[in-house]
Parts: structure tokens; C-alpha cells; sequence
């Protein structure tokens, strides 16, 4: 499917400024939001702020679009009102506006944090039921379930990635499994945006990971092929892993840091 104007939400976080670069050129017109202003914007960057907890902000930026990759929301776990107000109502503003203003595909990003609660030592595919680590992994659970209601209710193409971490190395352990190179997830978007079968698919955002814990079946059936090696750095990582404290919890879920902040129940590390 050509694409002739795709918008990235997001545009002034840490992932919406990587592709900012990373996707120049690749589509006839980009257009990037985000509730501020982005630093480094050139001259040919089209920039239109909109806060996603207002519907009509949203719906005026969504309008004559093609395609939609949404990044947009707080990224990291929050008090409840503010995970609330970004990640559901927004992500539902966006759904919704998609609908009323006709854009044809969405690549949500989703999150490992909406499986963290798996334990590492157990590979899970995308029909895994989703065991979320944190509010914020229960509202990229929540965005995939809406994305789902509005392929299957309004015809649009939605493309859900789970990423797991982002970065041009991975840095300890757990990213070892975990690690998604930038360029791979470009790929990833220009699949959900461009594939001509695609109507609801979950992928993992990850890279070449010969230790990771996800079956990425579907989109290596879809023609991912990742240029990202985790194995590459390992005796770096590994080494950087021994300067860290250790984490019970943490240290035995896929979600890491996000299972054991806050737990207080009664942990089974025998349960799978």
C-alpha cells in the first residue's frame, strides 16, 4: 500500500526522535506531533502540537493522513491519572479520530510491559494472554484491545509492537533478550504501514535475539528480517550486569524493574 502522508505521535520522545531521522525520505510527507515542541526540528519537518487527551486536537491532526505510527503517551509508569489521561483516553482519541477522518493503517506501539509478568524462563507467543507488570503495561494491554475493535469493527489495518527495549546496544542482562536495534524497527512500521495483508497483527519489537523470550512468528511471516545481533555485545552487557543490584522479582519476570516496583504480594517463583 502507498503511503503518501504518514504522522508519528510522539514525535518528542526518545523513539519519535530516532525515526524522525531514520524515516526522512522514505514517505512523501511526514507529519510529527506531540503535546510540546520538539527540539531540532529542520526547517522541512512539519510539526503539528496536539494533545492527545483532547478528541478534537487529535481529530484535527489526523486529518488527511494515510497512515498513522503511534507513539504518543507517557512511556514509562506513571500515578494512575496521568497513564489514564495519555495512554487510554488518548490512545482512544486517536483510535477514534482515525475512524472519523478515514486513515487507512495505525502502527500502535505497544509494550513488553503488557507481558512482563511471564517469567523468563518461559518463551510466549503473541496469543499469550497478556499478564501486565504495571499501569503502564495495563494500558499498552488496553491500546492493543482497541486497536483490535477497530480493525475488526471499522476496516482499519492495525499493526500492534510490543517493543521491548530500543537502543543501538544492549546494555545489561535482560536486554540481551530483549533488545530491538532502531533500524529494525523501522522495518516493522513499514510493514504495518505498507504490507498488503495485513488487517490486526501483534508483532515483538525485537531484534536477533538468541536469547529472547518471544516466538516472533508473525512477523517473520510478514518478511521481518532483523540486522540485529544481541549476542554481539553480550560480553559487555553481561559485564555491565555485575555492577547491578540484585532484584528478586525483577530478576526472575520478563518485565524486570516493572514486576518489582511496588510488589507486594506473595511471590510464587516456582508458577510459570
Amino acid at each position: 500500500m502507498q503511503m503518501q502522508t504518514v504522522l508519528v505521535t510522539g514525535a518528542a520522545g526518545g523513539i519519535g526522535t530516532r525515526l524522525r531521522g531514520l524515516l526522512k525520505g522514505v514517505y512523501p510527507r511526514m507529519r510529527w506531533s506531540d503535546i510540546r515542541r520538539p527540539s531540532g526540528l529542520a526547517p522541512d519537518e512539519t510539526f503539528v502540537e496536539a494533545d492527545l487527551a483532547d478528541l478534537s486536537q487529535v481529530e484535527r491532526v489526523v486529518a488527511g493522513v494515510d497512515g498513522i505510527v503511534h507513539l504518543g503517551g507517557v512511556s514509562i509508569e506513571h500515578p494512575w491519572h496521568e497513564v489514564l489521561s495519555a495512554n487510554i483516553i488518548g490512545c482512544y482519541n486517536l483510535f477514534e479520530a482515525a475512524r472519523r477522518q478515514k486513515v487507512k493503517r495505525i502502527v500502535f506501539a505497544s509494550s513488553n510491559h503488557a507481558v512482563g509478568f511471564y517469567p523468563r524462563q518461559r518463551k510466549i507467543g503473541v496469543n499469550s494472554p497478556v499478564r501486565p507488570d504495571s499501569r503502564y503495561g495495563v494500558s499498552k494491554a488496553f491500546g492493543e484491545a482497541v486497536g483490535a475493535l477497530y480493525a475488526y469493527k471499522h476496516g482499519l489495518r492495525v499493526t500492534c509492537l510490543r517493543i521491548g527495549n530500543f537502543g543501538d546496544v544492549p546494555v545489561d542482562e535482560r536486554r540481551l533478550s530483549i533488545w530491538l536495534k532502531p533500524e529494525d524497527l523501522v522495518q516493522l512500521v513499514r510493514i504495518g504501514l505498507e504490507h498488503p495483508d495485513i488487517h490486526f497483527e501483534i508483532f515483538f519489537g525485537a531484534s536477533d535475539n538468541a536469547r529472547s523470550w518471544w516466538d516472533n512468528e508473525p512477523a517473520f511471516r510478514y518478511g521481518y528480517s532483523p540486522t540485529g545481533r544481541a549476542e554481539d555485545y553480550a560480553a559487555a552487557a553481561l559485564a555491565a550486569q555485575k555492577a547491578l543490584p540484585a532484584d528478586p522479582i525483577g530478576d526472575w519476570y520478563q518485565g524486570g524493574p516493572f514486576c518489582s516496583a511496588e510488589f507486594d504480594g506473595a511471590p510464587d517463583l516456582a508458577a510459570t
